[in-house]
């Protein structure tokens, strides 16, 4: 091969790479040596030795490597950094959210309830707007046929930036305290949103619609259940100028009415502002 087309094969490369400045510094130094080196390499060929063949693969190694090197410090120089080093999003946002929940099905349904009921709950992790201003992500556990429902109610939510407070199955550790599961209400006096909950209904002895997977709680502080002087969680205040309440006319209770919702804010004899359900017919 020519000297020319041997350095053309070279300089092309280097100049496509955007080592321009490298390219420049070092062709000189090339253009000597591989008239040295091909010089050896016709002799060599010609007298049958072949000890310069093991220095040239050597050389073409170590001018790999400060090549590589020299890239490196011309990326550097130009302010642009290799893909592997390049940052995360910044956390709390849609790109790289907040992690409240981040269960597996059967850890979230840890906690007692028959088989059967088990068995029809789907987990669904959402993004949502909080009360920090970031965006966090979470996971509820619902009957799975409504698994959509609550997909398009949290896109409404994020869209119109509305906190919720975290969106945490009930079989976290963090509402398991002496030996019970969501002893005390944690999660509602936590301020979490959650869904199947294998419970009776407040003060009845009939099983709730959570124990199904039929009905979801939001922001309980906000959006407190209300029964004549009985407050829960105690001394919440449902005021509908505070960020995260839910009134008739927020987007939120509008998605899941128009998605066939009962919302507890209209009920009559007691109101349970943070409750919706929406009952399905056995499979």
């Amino acid at each position: 091969m020519p000297i020319d087309k041997l350095i053309w094969w070279v300089k092309i490369p280097l100049e496509q790479s955007g080592m321009r400045t490298v390219l420049y510094l070092l062709l000189p130094i090339f253009q000597r040596m591989f008239v040295y080196i091909i010089s050896i390499l016709r002799f060599e060929l010609k007298t049958g030795k072949k000890y310069s063949l093991f220095f040239v693969l050597f050389l073409a190694v170590v001018l790999s490597g400060c090549a590589a090197k020299f890239r490196a410090a011309e990326f550097r120089g130009a302010g642009i950094m290799p893909a592997a080093q390049l940052e995360q999003p910044p956390l709390g946002t849609l790109q790289n959210p907040i992690i409240d929940s981040d269960m597996s099905l059967p850890d979230a349904l840890r906690k007692e309830a028959p088989p059967e009921f088990k068995a029809r709950q789907g987990l669904v992790e959402v993004v949502y707007y909080s009360f920090d201003s970031e965006i966090h992500k979470g996971q509820l556990v619902i009957e799975e046929r409504l698994v959509e429902d609550i997909r398009q109610v949290f896109r409404v939510a994020l869209a119109n930036k509305f906190p919720i407070g975290s969106v945490i199955p009930i079989s976290h550790d963090r509402f398991f305290k002496n030996g019970k599961w969501n002893e005390d209400d944690l999660s509602m006096l936590s301020n979490n949103t959650s869904a199947f909950n294998y419970r009776l209904v407040t003060g009845g002895k009939s099983l709730s619609r959570h124990a199904y997977g039929f009905a979801i709680d939001i922001n309980p502080v906000q959006n407190p259940y209300i029964k004549g002087k009985i407050v829960l969680p105690p001394k919440a205040v449902y005021d509908t100028r505070k960020p995260g309440t839910l009134s008739s006319n927020c987007p939120v209770v509008k998605t899941f009415k128009r998605l066939g919702w009962t919302w507890g804010g209209d009920w009559k004899s007691l109101k349970d502002y943070q409750h919706f359900e929406k009952v399905l017919p056995d499979k």
